[in-house]
């Protein structure tokens, strides 16, 4: 008998989205007209002014570990909508005031929603999701629970946003420089707690005990961490064509990702610090950053952090077909095109 075939990420994702995708397009349509265009745009549904659109609005990973949560925990995927609703509906408004917060003036290829809007309307637009997520979770089965769950994650995420925010302001060599153990804590927060709360919440709303949204409150956090380091990865060396950045562009922006950050820990980093300090020749930096092992500890990063997640949903009985998806999941993610 042969062995069964692995679930496929990408159909994980796709198989998800379906699910959840007519509740959140309910959700936005309950919102002021032009606050709901602004939403619509930035998820890939509509053009600036209201004419219908299929641009990509992201891979939809947050819904897919909510379905994917209660799915673990025995229970439907369909309980676990509410959720799925309230961490995308989150992620939209997290990336809106990101990118204004960053000075970003495109994503997925296309402009920003404060480029296209104006910086008032899309601080509003993120207001109003952030509002409308709550409102969905309030109404879900164990609502107070859950919206406990939501705030907690948000109150990570500001810190991590902040820490991301300070990096810029810290010099590139010295006592004050950032290490990886602080990047490593700002990536769970900023990227990893949604991440985590999405798996949570989902196991939460599908009747599962607190052992068991813990542990996918975990393995969503890890998740979150390799999923950044892997971003942070494709941002030096990914593929333009693929990424939609240009090369070494994360270097032409002087970011303190994780792979520049590990590089700079080697006693031979002195070169590398001037050449980042000037910000003069982003190719030569990218070679020497590899040359000092910054591309090689990213990836083994990654690859750590992803056994941690796998761990963690080792530790409680959970539905195998289920954690099968997951793993893929994960899989998929961090395998990027690296």
């Amino acid at each position: 008998m042969s062995a069964p075939v692995p679930p496929d990420g990408r159909h994980v994702l796709d198989r998800c989205r379906a699910l959840v995708r007519p509740a959140l397009r309910e959700a936005v349509g309950r919102t002021h007209p032009w606050v709901g265009e602004m939403a619509a745009y930035s998820f890939g549904w509509c053009e600036v002014g209201g004419a219908p659109a299929d641009a990509c609005g992201g891979k939809g990973v947050r819904q897919a570990l909510a379905v994917l949560g209660a799915e673990a925990a025995g229970a439907k995927g369909s309980v676990a909508v509410p959720g799925a609703v309230a961490v995308e509906l989150v992620h939209a408004f997290s990336l809106l005031h990101d990118d204004i917060m960053d000075g970003d003036a495109t994503r997925r290829r296309r402009p920003t929603v404060w480029k296209a809007y104006g910086t008032g309307p899309a601080v509003l637009a993120g207001d109003a999701l952030f509002a409308l997520a709550v409102e969905t979770l309030a109404e879900a089965p164990a609502g107070p629970r859950a919206v406990r769950l939501l705030s907690q994650a948000l109150q990570d995420l500001v810190r991590g946003q902040a820490d991301d925010l300070l990096f810029a302001t810290r010099p590139w060599r010295g006592a004050e420089r950032v290490r990886p153990r602080e990047y490593r804590r700002m990536a769970e927060h900023k990227t990893g707690a949604l991440l985590g709360c999405a798996a949570a919440l989902g196991a939460l709303l599908g009747g599962a005990p607190a052992t068991t949204v813990s542990a996918l409150d975990r393995a969503g956090r890890h998740l979150g961490i390799a999923f950044q380091v892997v971003d942070d990865l494709l941002g030096i060396w990914g593929d333009p064509a693929v990424t939609g950045k240009p090369v070494h562009g994360d270097l032409r922006e002087r970011k303190k990702t994780y792979p520049v950050l590990a590089a700079l820990d080697s006693p031979a980093a002195g070169h590398l610090c001037a050449l980042l300090e000037s910000a003069a020749d982003p190719d030569a930096a990218a070679g020497l950053i590899e040359e000092l092992g910054g591309r090689s500890a990213g990836l083994a990063e990654a690859r750590r952090q992803v056994r941690a997640a796998d761990a963690a949903l080792s530790e409680v009985p959970l539905r195998a077909g289920a954690v099968a998806e997951l793993r893929s999941l994960l899989d998929f993610l961090v395998r990027r095109d690296l």
